[in-house]
């Protein structure tokens, strides 16, 4: 291979590793300071300690904190639809249809989504220390829904095909369209999960515990696992992006000083002659 075809060839190698190199460390470095920033939030624990703290405060109230604990209802909770013996405080339920329609220019059928269904129910519901649950001290969590980024488990997925008849078969063919599928789904934040949740606390006059919507713009975030298990989820997106920042601009500088040794090596070459 000349040069000529290697040079340009070399210089996209080199141009695309450095500049994956500079995108990974970029991601790095804000995925860094989210978790510079999430560990300057701080985490309290639901005891005798943290009520008597929140009654010493002005306004009795902690402006942003983070606080883990095991969900429980308030009063009844909301039972699967689906799956026996299954509880939650949170269920959502989804009905998907689907249809084939016709692509009359190429004559083939493409699959669309019509007709979706959502059904959402709550109940209200606290947080209670972990393997604790008769004591006194729970957090009252207010306005689950407006959480950003609220992930609710699915407990039941079905995909039940159409069915068929000779009669609909024609009808099909004249209005282009015929029913493919139905797809149920349904999703809960179950009882007895663990729960972090990161917000406003306030301690109301009945001595009650409350969770609520930062007022200071801060983002309300609920997260289905352990606060230990959230910082580690976000180390782990840190040591990755870190991870290819350092493979692609190895990699780069590997085929640029190969390049650079083999032109070195020619022109010896030429020069000895």
């Amino acid at each position: 291979m000349s040069d000529e075809t290697c040079t340009p060839l070399t210089l996209i190698c080199v141009g695309s590793s450095f500049a994956l190199s500079g995108l990974f460390y970029h991601l790095y470095k804000r995925k860094r300071e989210e978790i510079q920033q999430l560990k300057k939030i701080p985490k309290v624990e639901l005891n005798e300690e943290l009520l008597r703290q929140l009654h010493a405060l002005h306004h009795n109230r902690l402006p942003y904190v983070a606080i883990e604990g095991v969900v429980l209802p308030d009063g009844e909770p909301l039972a699967s639809q689906y799956v026996p013996r299954c509880y939650g405080v949170i269920q959502r339920v989804i009905v998907q249809e689907y249809k084939k329609v016709l692509n009359r220019i190429t004559n083939t059928w493409n699959t669309a989504k019509h007709n979706r269904k959502e059904t959402t129910n709550t109940v209200p519901f606290s947080l209670v220390p972990a393997g604790i649950y008769s004591t006194p001290v729970t957090v009252h969590v207010e306005s689950p829904m407006t959480a950003t980024d609220l992930y609710l488990e699915m407990v039941y997925s079905r995909i039940r095909k159409a069915k068929e008849t000779f009669m609909g078969y024609f009808e099909q063919e004249m209005s282009g369209e015929k029913p493919w599928c139905l797809e149920e789904r349904e999703e809960m934040l179950k009882v007895g999960s663990t729960l972090t949740g990161f917000g406003e606390l306030i301690m109301d006059s009945s001595r009650v515990l409350r969770l609520r919507p930062p007022q200071n713009g801060q983002k309300y975030l609920l997260i289905t696992s352990s606060y230990q298990s959230y910082l580690q989820q976000h180390q782990s997106s840190v040591n990755m992006w870190k991870m290819l920042t350092a493979v692609f601009g190895l990699a780069g500088a590997t085929v640029l000083l190969v390049f650079l040794y083999r032109r070195y090596l020619k022109e010896s070459e030429k020069k000895g002659t």
